[in-house]
């Protein structure tokens, strides 16, 4: 149980504390964005005597990562074997105290804040400001720096009028004597100081799973700094586009790596020796679960992975093998990948599938195929109902991982169509062809549904899309491309149309398109599953996949 333990200071301590690294505002904490005229408000009530709120601070021996530089200015670490008072309250107010009393130039994003001109107003009443920053009006001699009256001494009465002097003086002991009000939190957990931050900012900024790991894995001895490292991973892995792969994902891959769970709850009660000491074999097996997706699978890059979580799996099986998988093992991953993608399996309760996933790929470890709760259901009927275009669902980029592992070709001149992160964030993407265009569509009558629908979709490259297809038909536009490109037919195989005469294209035939890729998509599914009886292909599904589970066992 933790112990709130009532407090104060006085702020020649809170300073010295401060500069003697003992007062440390943990790194969760949002920038300090107090300007300098809410600091000299916040002086000018300490001035007068008014409450100022209290800081909840919380005293530990564990090292946290935490901000260095309070106000811009580069703080020693806190001395080995000493508590640290971490601020979970009043960070803002902490740092205001600090600039304002110290003088400090605050670094901004737009421009540099020099606290040092914050100044006393000595010719004030009690019922007006008293600490000002516009001393534009003032007369010289009626007002001093707030940090020359704190640190004046005997010498600064005689640069003042002598009427001055009792103010001066009045002003100093005000401040001096000042309580700062505090309450300690001691002998408490990470989890704990966490949960108070986030009930105190509740409305505010709420801490996620990774701040708190940052601050909770920060190790100066060991050089470990969680936000470093993961920011080291992602620099990596942008050298082949997958840098959109999440943080939450890789602290769930380090959990089920270490206790094959990987609920929040579970992720904060990890240790932090053991979470060190796995963290780089966890990082190369995220970098070959990554090669395999873009080798294997051929997945360019990390938008069009169905899931980001599938990661997580994937790098699990990598930590415990770091060869590439053949044989069973090989077709055993490879039919859980689209399994999981084509039922949208991790669109609810992710982090129990995942632990649940767990199982399953240890099963594969050992060359046993795993049993599925949830059938798969890849008849052409099946893909037209679930085809609805939208990027973000995991069913459209399944088959975008399809037509992408074909590497599809330029209708123009038969180039390989780059695919880019940059270009995938929407469905009005740059690589994104609705192959008999919308408004071509529109004008013929056709339903929004089976217009912006996946199997209208083809992966070609910006200049294609805006310059030479537009709203023309089909047959229209590719008898142009065929002028220019002799190898158009075979072209036209990247992108699973097969036979453009076959598929209705030159006859603009809309709904022979559609049922022939629907096919041609279809096949392409059947090759990377293994059926089980649970799955439904087609009227005979039930005698078909039965014969071929026989087989495979």
């Amino acid at each position: 149980m933790y112990q709130p333990e009532p407090h104060s200071f006085k702020f020649t301590v809170l300073l010295n504390d401060i500069e003697q690294g003992l007062i440390k505002i943990p790194q969760f904490q949002r920038d300090f964005v107090w300007s300098k005229e809410q600091s000299a408000k916040l002086m000018d009530s300490i001035l007068k005597g008014y409450p100022i709120g209290t800081f909840i601070l919380w005293k530990t021996k564990e090292r946290l990562r935490s901000i260095r530089n309070i106000g811009g200015v580069n703080l020693p670490d806190t001395p080995e074997g000493d508590f640290i008072q971490y601020v979970l309250d009043g960070q803002q107010r902490m740092t205001s105290l600090y600039a304002s009393l110290k003088g400090v130039t605050i670094k901004r994003e737009t421009k540099d804040e020099d606290f040092s001109k914050i100044y006393v107003d000595l010719l004030a009443s009690e019922d007006e400001d008293i600490v000002i920053t516009d001393i534009s009006e003032k007369e010289p001699g009626s007002y001093i720096k707030l940090t020359d009256l704190l640190n004046g001494g005997l010498s600064l009465a005689k640069k003042f009028d002598e009427k001055y002097h009792d103010k001066l003086d009045d002003y100093y002991k005000r401040i001096a004597t000042y309580d700062f009000p505090a309450i300690l939190i001691k002998n408490s957990s990470i989890d704990i100081a966490t949960e108070i931050f986030t009930r105190i900012n509740i409305g505010g900024k709420k801490l996620s799973v990774f701040e708190i790991m940052v601050a909770k894995t920060f190790d100066a001895e060991r050089d470990f700094d969680l936000s470093e490292k993961y920011d080291e991973l992602i620099d990596s892995l942008s050298n082949v586009d997958y840098e959109t792969i999440s943080d939450a994902t890789v602290l769930q891959t380090v959990s089920v790596c270490l206790v094959k769970e990987c609920s929040k709850k579970q992720i904060l009660k990890l240790d932090k020796q053991q979470f060190i000491d796995i963290w780089d074999d966890v990082v190369d097996a995220i970098e070959r679960a990554v090669d395999y997706f873009r080798g294997f699978f051929r997945i360019p890059v990390s938008n069009l992975l169905p899931y980001n979580a599938l990661i997580v799996p994937f790098a699990y099986y990598f930590y415990h093998h770091k060869n590439k998988p053949t044989g069973k093992q090989q077709e055993y991953l490879q039919d859980y990948f689209w399994r999981a993608a084509l039922t949208e399996r991790f669109s609810s309760g992710l982090e129990t599938k995942l632990a649940q996933d767990i199982k399953k790929i240890d099963m594969i470890l050992e060359d046993k195929l795993p049993q599925y709760e949830q059938g798969i259901d890849i008849r052409p009927e099946a893909i037209i109902q679930n085809g609805w275009f939208s990027a973000g669902r995991s069913y459209v980029k399944a088959i975008l991982c399809i037509l992408a592992y074909q590497r599809p070709l330029s209708f123009i001149d038969n180039s390989v169509v780059n695919i880019s992160n940059d270009w995938l964030k929407q469905a009005n993407s740059k690589n994104y062809h609705h192959f008999f265009p919308r408004a071509y569509l529109r004008k013929k009558g056709e339903e929004e549904f089976y217009i912006n629908h996946i199997l209208n979709i083809t992966i070609v490259d910006d200049f294609l899309n805006k310059n030479k297809i537009k709203a023309k038909a089909p047959a229209q536009y590719m008898k142009e491309f065929n002028k220019v490109n002799p190898m158009l037919a075979e072209t036209m195989k990247t992108h699973l149309i097969n036979d453009l005469e076959e598929f209705g294209v030159w006859e603009n035939d809309y709904d022979k398109f559609f049922e022939k890729r629907a096919e041609a998509i279809c096949e392409e599914i059947k090759k990377r599953i293994i059926l089980q009886q649970i799955d439904r292909i087609g009227e005979s599904a039930s005698e078909e996949v039965a014969s071929a589970v026989e087989m495979d066992q």
